[in-house]
């Protein structure tokens, strides 16, 4: 029986927190209120990290990379059901 301590944690997991008292419990940089959700939607329309940063001087490079790492976890947990287009 593998112990908790075995696991490998994520390399987000000490940057990025699930509180239900801030944002209703969206994933935010540890310490802040800024979600994880927001800073996808800057980087999506804008991937300039010198923009995200004078934006929200307060993160790192480490925070918007955890943001990134949580993104394709999430992602790389999903269940897919291939739908079929017809191109005709």
């Amino acid at each position: 029986m593998a112990l908790s301590h075995d696991v490998p944690r994520p390399a987000y997991a000490d940057r990025i927190v699930v509180d239900p008292a801030i944002l209703v419990g969206k994933p935010t940089i540890k310490g802040t209120r800024v979600s994880v959700e927001l800073v996808l939607e800057h980087l999506a329309a804008n991937p300039n990290l010198d923009e995200l940063f004078a934006s929200f001087p307060h993160l790192t490079l480490d925070d918007a990379r955890a943001c990134l790492a949580y993104a394709q976890a999430v992602v790389a947990g999903e269940d897919v059901y291939p739908t079929f287009v017809s191109h005709g």
